[in-house]
């Protein structure tokens, strides 16, 4: 009897508790809902299906903004100067040409032989009379000079020459005028006052004319050649590279990285070898690239006036000397060292024009 009381009661508590009796159903459809498979349909609690059931989504570490912002890809890791400008030489057509070129004229001043027919200095060589201001012919592909010398093969053999001279110049005068354009604009003060003044002296004569009065002086004079033209030549070249030089290390002697190894007691020759002058070069290297061209016309000039090169040394310049007095009848051995020379010349300038283009960032948003 007891029990059935209770039964009674239990029934009655929930019969009269509608409430409860809802909180108790919904409660249970939870527990329910948290068994129930991922992609189960579930029922609200009006018993309709509510769709398919979403899992609880973690993306991947790489996938998250975090990984994004912290990982660095090798595109966007920082690039130096040089590297950034070997990316936009590679995309210039005028670069592609002119190195192009340049390369194959090195090719020819080393290895001479690889594209004569024959050597005009041997001594097995001779210009046949026979031959004077010939066409061309198989094997003589420019024809002949008054004296019946192959023209093909004394343009090949006279780009050593002129290729040394314009070289070994431009490095003369990289040397001598980028120490003193470093010195003037690093320590400035008497001693950059000294320097400029002197290399105002030395900038306002000519480069040929400076050269055709050294070059009338007794010793150079009868010491001509290839190593004393390259002198002389130096000897009027380098200011130009020092004022680039001491515009260059001026601009950049109180930045931050050259402060901060100052303070850390580096010497000032430690900072002018490590810090100042690698970043430095850029304008330089642009000048010197085109001075090179420029040079080579200086060596042809002073040859052609009979001042340069001895007339032994083949050359371009010489060649063009040789051959002027029958250029009425004959313009062939004038034109094809006339035309190695420019396509020389001219790709040193483009290639100088690129670099300048390539390092000079301003210059590219423009």
């Amino acid at each position: 009897m007891p029990e059935n009381n209770f039964e009674n009661n239990d029934s009655a508590g929930r019969d009269l508790n509608p409430e409860a009796r809802s909180h108790e159903a919904a409660a249970r459809e939870i527990r329910e809902t948290a068994d129930a498979p991922a992609g189960s349909h579930q029922k609200d609690l009006g018993g309709l299906s509510t769709g398919v059931m979403m899992e609880h989504f973690v993306a991947d570490v790489a996938q998250t903004p975090v990984a994004a912002t912290d990982s660095r890809s090798a595109e966007g890791a920082p690039v130096s100067l040089w590297r950034d400008a070997w990316r936009q030489l590679r995309k210039k057509p005028t670069f592609i040409i002119a190195a192009l070129l340049i390369v194959l004229v090195i090719v020819v001043a080393l290895f001479p032989q690889l594209f004569w027919t024959e050597d005009p200095s041997a001594a097995s060589t001779q210009c046949l009379l026979e031959n004077s201001n010939g066409k061309a012919t198989p094997g003589h592909p420019m024809g002949f000079t008054a004296q019946g010398c192959d023209v093909y093969s004394r343009v090949i053999a006279g780009t050593r020459a002129s290729l040394m001279v314009g070289l070994f110049t431009t490095i003369g005068v990289v040397i001598i005028g980028g120490i003193i354009g470093a010195l003037a604009g690093y320590f400035g003060g008497w001693l950059d006052a000294i320097l400029a003044r002197l290399g105002d002296i030395f900038f306002a004569l000519p480069l040929i004319l400076g050269a055709l009065v050294v070059m009338q002086l007794p010793f150079f004079k009868a010491n001509r050649g290839v190593w004393t033209l390259v002198v002389v030549l130096v000897l009027f070249g380098w200011p130009q590279i020092a004022r680039i030089m001491r515009g260059a290390v001026v601009e950049v002697r109180n930045a931050d990285y050259v402060v901060s190894a100052r303070s850390l007691g580096v010497s000032s020759f430690g900072i002018l070898v490590r810090h100042i002058i690698p970043n430095a070069m850029a304008p330089v290297i642009v000048i010197a690239t085109i001075s090179l061209g420029t040079f080579i016309v200086a060596e042809s000039t002073l040859s052609y006036l009979g001042i340069g090169l001895p007339a032994s040394t083949m050359s371009w310049g010489n060649d063009i000397s040789d051959a002027k007095d029958a250029f009425r009848s004959n313009p062939m051995p004038v034109f094809w060292p006339g035309l190695a020379l420019s396509l020389t010349v001219l790709s040193f300038i483009m290639l100088g024009d690129a670099l300048r283009d390539a390092l000079d960032p301003k210059a590219r948003k423009k």
